[in-house]
């Protein structure tokens, strides 16, 4: 099993205070983060873009595994777009998560369908 981990520190109020993330692997290393980089559109470190990340992060290596069987991709783009609702009664929610690709590969164009296709499905599975 491969265990990661990453932490985040804040100090002070919600709208006037501000915190640090920091990653086991040290890519990010006490990056800052506001109320402002989250919800008013500030430049700078939010979740949502993390989440972001890693879904597409995941779902471009996943989709290569699985054409490694006979394509060899020149290139996969993934761009996952996270929405969140900040007026969610109790917290803010993410509402949906949205994933746009663009496979460039030495194959039918049907055949990188399917398995772009497997990949969503495969990927949403709980066994998987």
């Amino acid at each position: 099993m491969i265990q990661k981990h990453s932490s985040a520190i804040w100090s002070g109020s919600l709208k006037d205070g501000g915190g640090t993330l920091s990653t086991q692997s040290g890519v990010l290393a006490e990056a800052p983060f506001t109320f402002a980089t989250r919800f008013e559109g500030q430049k700078g470190l939010n979740p949502e873009e993390l989440i972001g990340a890693a879904h597409a992060y995941c779902y471009a290596m996943f989709l290569s595994a699985l054409m490694s069987g006979g394509i060899v991709p020149d290139r996969i783009e993934a761009t996952s777009t996270i929405s969140l609702d900040p007026t969610t009664e109790g917290s803010p929610t993410v509402t949906a998560a949205h994933l746009d690709v663009t496979v460039k590969a030495p194959a039918d164009a049907a055949a990188i369908r399917d398995f772009a296709e497997k990949a969503k499905v495969t990927a949403r599975s709980p066994n998987s």
